[in-house]
């Protein structure tokens, strides 16, 4: 399998990598974090600018139809900045849900906003009790006349306080866990009967609280009346979009614990030169080349048609970057001593963010639990 980049993702990565550079510094990123928003406006109209909303939509839509490798050049810049904006809830989760479960008229018209950075997105699905279990919906859709009223919560909309438009799923029909009956609904955030409450993540990152009460939508507001296999199908492109993330700030933390390693001195010279913590610095670069090994992978499984083939190899990446991230960050915090810690200091930072990373979609232990009851990566042996 060929892993080189053609001409134009070599020339995207290097776009998309002096973006990051020239304007993401951790310094600069401090400055976003403390905008109304939790992040920079300017910058989401910088990255408008360089075509990266429509990174995913047709030509004819605005965009320049990139794929999961594409997605994955970009998502892996914006890991090592760690980028606050909410590309990952609009571009990954939002486009894809255009794309996949959205009518044509409905792509038609919204694609290109998006593209141009004028509608963000967000996608409310989870509940408090759902855990990591996609069909697992309380939230109710009541057919009431030529509409529908929806009722429910939803937890962890991330960056659902700054949405312009939020994918919601509501049970239609069918018990609380069935796979059928799941609807996909558009909703204005700011219309009568929805309460939003925003609030900061342990990353930085912002998420909202959604309730729903008596929500009326009409007809044309469900997109799907049973939406469950497009959303494990953009579920697993979003899966494979933060492992491709996770290796990005993985890389950077590891290069900036090695660069501590070379200046921070004790008895007169440098603890890098001290064996053992060279060895541990070697375990780390193993634990990134795993981990970019693997999102290369899921990488290029995202777009497999195969809903079982594909969850096997998402689920196998999502594994081992959790395990990496979880080695790299420890190892990470222990060699700089308390400094890695602190809000002062990007270490810690890039921790929280592959730590967060590792829970979404579900950690590595669900996703391993996953792979142990369907064969493993390469399925059962008959």
């Amino acid at each position: 399998m060929d892993f080189d980049l053609s001409d134009d993702q070599r020339l995207l990565k290097d776009s998309v990598d002096r973006l990051v550079a020239d304007h993401y510094q951790f310094e600069q990123r401090k400055k976003y974090l403390s905008e109304p928003a939790g992040y920079s406006s300017t910058m989401w109209d910088r990255i408008a600018e360089m075509g990266l909303l429509g990174l995913s939509f047709d030509e004819t839509l605005g965009g320049f139809g990139g794929g999961a490798v594409e997605t994955a050049i970009v998502m892996e810049a914006f890991g090592r900045g760690l980028v606050l904006d909410p590309y990952f809830a609009t571009v990954i989760l939002g486009g894809g849900l255009l794309r996949r479960a959205a009518p044509t008229a409905l792509l038609g018209a919204l694609a290109p906003k998006v593209a141009a950075g004028k509608l963000k997105l967000a996608f409310a699905h989870v509940e408090r009790h759902s855990r990591y279990n996609l069909a697992d919906v309380s939230t109710t859709a009541q057919k009431d006349g030529g509409g529908y009223i929806l009722d429910g919560a939803k937890s962890v909309v991330i960056h659902g306080d700054s949405a312009d438009r939020v994918f919601v799923t509501a049970r239609i029909a069918g018990e609380r866990r069935a796979r059928d009956g799941i609807g996909l609904f558009l909703i204005d955030p700011a219309a009568p009967g929805v309460t939003r409450r925003g609030y900061p993540t342990q990353d930085g990152l912002r998420a909202a609280e959604l309730t729903l009460t008596k929500l009326r939508v009409s007809a044309d507001d469900l997109l799907n009346d049973n939406a469950l296999p497009a959303i494990e199908h953009v579920i697993d492109e979003a899966i494979a979009a933060l492992c491709a993330e996770a290796v990005g700030a993985l890389q950077s933390l590891q290069d900036l614990t090695l660069e501590y390693l070379k200046t921070r001195k004790q008895f007169g010279r440098p603890i890098g030169s001290f064996q053992v913590l060279q060895h541990r610095s070697v375990d780390m670069l193993v634990a990134v080349e795993q981990a970019r090994s693997m999102a290369m992978f899921a990488a290029v499984m995202a777009a497999e048609e195969n809903p079982i083939e594909r969850r096997r190899a998402i689920s196998a990446a999502k594994v081992q970057i959790g395990r990496s991230a979880r080695h790299v960050g420890q190892e990470a915090i222990q060699l700089h001593g308390g400094i890695g810690m602190t809000n002062e200091y990007a270490a810690g930072h890039y921790f929280k963010r592959a730590t967060m990373i590792d829970q979404l979609y579900g950690d590595a232990d669900t996703h391993l639990a996953y792979l142990a009851a369907n064969g493993g990566l390469f399925g059962k042996v008959a």
